[in-house]
Formats: structure tokens, C-alpha cells, sequence
């Protein structure tokens, strides 16, 4: 399957935040063992490059990708430490360009009409659509489908076992984006077994909604 296929399929893709590189690992197999073996491992902490590296030593089958990456100099420490894929906040030309030209899968951040059209310009399937919530969440990625069919949106903030039913009905949405089943908390108290009763849920939600 191709990267795209994989997270279509899976449904949720784990957007995590670590403080320690130390609970890489052991996170990544609850993820595994949960049935997400997918994380976005965002770079707000000193502890991203380091936990990137040890998810993709410890489980190379593991789809690994850097998540809040906002200078070229994050995406090639990232994609050094093995990361696969790279999520953008926003839409960055520059950073887009770049990824695009050393073939690294890039999901840019597109809230607006113009950020989607230069997601197309340049040839982009899917974007990341941040932060949902705020920005009006399903409702204003239906409207966006209107004009922009073509595209496929990975909506990420404020995204909830909740309303998950809600975003994976909708047909142009390919996966979200969630950090409910790795909150921070649990990490730091070491309740990966948690963590993995958690992913398993969302699995169970996920094929539940979408069959």
C-alpha cells in the first residue's frame, strides 16, 4: 500500500508530544500493539529529533513522521532521524517546495481557498486542516470539498473519540489527526498499557464507522 492507502485505512494517525526520547519506544509499541502503527511526533520539544530516531530504529515498520516542522532545517534533522512523512502547521511555500523537491511527503496546514489552491498548484493530494475546531471543523470542510473535490483534508485539533464519527463520515476527510489516546499524562506516568487500551478503542471506532 502506498502511505496515503495506509492512513486511509487506518483511520487516526496519533499526533504525539514528548517531553523524554526515553518513552519513544515504549510508545511506539503500545501504538503497534493498539492497532495505529502510525505517529506524528511533533518537534514543540527538545526531545522530537532524538524520539524520532528511536521510533524508527526500535520499529522500522512503523510509519514515523515529524509533525509541527516550521524551518527546512527541522525537516532534514527529521527526516535524518527517520522520519517518513512531514506536517506543517500552516502552509510554508518554501518548506512545501523544498520537501517536494527531495520527494519527502509533506502535509502543509490549508484553512483557506488560497492555501488549498497552492497545496494544487503544486500537485498535493491531501492536506492537513488545522486547527479543525477553531476553524469550523466538518462544516467548513464540506464547504471547502465544493470547490476543492479533488483534495483530500487530515483535520487535526480538537478532534475526540467524540466527534470522530462526525469527521470520518465525511468523504473527503482521508484520516484525522488526534492526541486523546497519547495525552501527555499518561506518557509521563508510563501507562503505555493504557495508551494501548486507548488505541485499540479508537481502532474499534474507526472500523465501526467506517466499516
Amino acid at each position: 500500500m502506498t502511505m496515503m492507502e495506509q492512513i486511509a485505512q487506518m483511520g487516526v494517525v496519533p499526533v504525539v508530544v514528548l517531553e523524554n526520547a526515553e518513552d519513544a519506544a515504549p510508545l511506539a509499541k503500545a501504538l503497534i500493539n493498539g492497532g495505529l502503527p502510525c505517529a506524528e511526533v511533533t518537534f514543540r520539544t527538545a526531545a522530537a529529533e532524538e524520539s524520532i530516531c528511536r521510533i524508527a530504529q526500535a520499529y522500522p515498520e512503523m510509519l514515523v513522521g515529524a509533525g509541527t516542522v516550521l524551518t527546512i532545517d527541522q525537516v532534514d534533522r527529521a527526516v535524518a532521524a527517520g522520519a517518513k512523512f512531514i506536517v506543517t502547521p500552516g502552509f510554508d511555500p518554501e518548506i512545501v517546495d523544498y520537501c517536494l523537491g527531495k520527494d519527502i511527503p509533506v502535509f502543509p496546514g490549508c484553512v483557506t481557498p488560497s492555501e488549498i489552491s497552492q497545496a494544487l498548484k503544486r500537485g498535493l493530494k491531501v492536506v492537513k486542516f488545522f486547527p479543525a475546531e477553531p476553524f469550523g471543523g466538518v462544516k467548513t470542510i464540506k464547504a471547502l470539498a465544493g470547490p476543492f473535490g479533488a483534495l483530500k483534508f487530515m483535520p487535526t485539533g480538537g478532534v475526540s473519540a467524540k466527534n470522530l464519527p462526525d469527521y470520518l463520515n465525511c468523504k473527503s476527510i482521508l484520516a484525522c489527526g488526534g492526541s486523546w489516546m497519547v495525552k501527555g499524562d499518561l506518557i509521563k506516568a508510563g501507562e503505555f498499557d493504557k495508551i494501548e487500551e486507548m488505541t485499540r478503542e479508537a481502532v474499534s471506532l474507526v472500523k465501526e464507522i467506517r466499516g
